[in-house]
């Protein structure tokens, strides 16, 4: 069997995690996860999409209403507006 040299390009990898195309992936799967929960929150207009960027693009959701924990606690909105979109969903720190 034939040795296989595999070598990681760094620089490569970067540049594709700080392409436009991702950015426009993260934008859209973030707008998506928005309106899902736009859709199940007694406050839609509280719901904000705020991109960033790090070592890659990313995108966070988050919900600025005082009852976005009761309902993220009791429902989950967040969540399960993100499985649907088949988002793998974890918790911080884990």
């Amino acid at each position: 069997m034939a040795e296989v040299e595999f070598v990681l390009d760094s620089a490569g990898v970067r540049e594709v995690l700080h392409s436009a195309e991702v950015r426009a992936m993260v934008d859209d799967a973030a707008g998506q996860v928005a309106d899902r929960v736009r859709a199940g929150v007694r406050a839609p207009e509280t719901v904000q999409v705020d991109a960033y960027s790090t070592d890659r693009e990313a995108a966070r959701v988050t919900v600025a209403d005082v009852r976005a924990m009761a309902w993220q606690a009791r429902d989950g909105v967040l969540t399960r507006a993100a499985a649907a979109i088949g988002a793998e969903v974890k918790e911080r720190g884990r």
